[in-house]
């Protein structure tokens, strides 16, 4: 077991991490691994019974890591509310070093099934979410002199399919933002894209046309975990501060 030293000294070591989209899938084994590590993470997502769960099954790791997980409920499409997301994680520890924008939503479907409501609720989710993340950091990243975006993206951010123009359009969308702020921000700001290709996780469940649901049961016969995400995430984290990880692409072996 480790002592109160090697736990204080973990816990100072650490980085505060707000991760969004937290209550599932790949942000859940983000919050989880990065809690594993020693990191004070703050989780966020609508759901708040699966935060509060979340937060047990961590209780462990917590305690022999010296990290910690703070639920709260989040709307990223709320701009006033990934605002208040991020202020009380700064007033709690002082600081915020890292801002996961993982929330995404993925209802395929092809064009000519005029599915526009699903449409927009990418659109608001994908990139409005994203914005709103950036727009409530990045001041604070620019006051402290350090930081680092991680937006998870999709590898539909690299290439489209059927049913999938209006997803892959938002997940270019993040790329090219979170390109764009690498570029804009101070090199004391640190930028990633992460691209995964098929993961284990709840988003194909909100898919409603048949069609696109059938296709991507196929389509999922091959899939890594989460976790494998939320390992690419702490690879680009433990980075020096002058190695800025730009993109990290990975998918199942079996994915082409």
């Amino acid at each position: 077991m480790p002592t109160n030293q090697t736990q204080e000294r973990r816990a100072a070591d650490g980085k505060v991490v707000l991760v969004t989209g937290a209550s599932s899938g790949i942000g859940a084994a983000v919050a989880a691994r990065l809690v594993r590590e020693g990191h004070q993470v703050v989780a966020g997502a609508r759901r708040t019974d699966r935060l509060r769960a979340l937060v047990e099954d961590t209780a462990e790791t917590a305690a022999r890591s010296g990290g910690s997980l703070h639920p709260v409920r989040l709307d990223v499409t709320d701009r006033r509310d990934v605002a208040a997301f991020t202020e009380a994680a700064r007033e709690r520890f002082g600081r915020v070093d890292v801002f996961v924008n993982n929330a995404g939503v993925m209802p395929l479907s092809r064009l000519d099934s005029l599915l526009v409501d699903e449409w927009d609720r990418m659109v608001e989710v994908n990139v409005r979410g994203l914005l709103h993340g950036i727009a409530a950091v990045l001041p604070h990243f620019t006051a402290q002199g350090s930081g680092h975006f991680v937006t998870v993206a999709s590898i539909g951010a690299h290439q489209v399919v059927p049913t999938g123009a209006v997803y892959s359009g938002t997940k270019y969308a993040a790329w090219a933002i979170t390109e764009g702020l690498r570029q804009e921000s101070d090199p004391a700001i640190r930028v990633t894209t992460i691209s995964p290709g098929v993961v284990t996780s709840e988003l194909a469940d909100s898919i409603t046309e048949e069609g696109a649901a059938e296709a991507m049961r196929a389509y999922r016969t091959h899939a890594i975990g989460p976790d494998a995400v939320a390992g690419a995430v702490s690879y680009a984290l433990a980075q020096p501060a002058d190695v800025d990880v730009n993109e990290i692409v990975l998918r199942p072996a079996r994915q082409r």
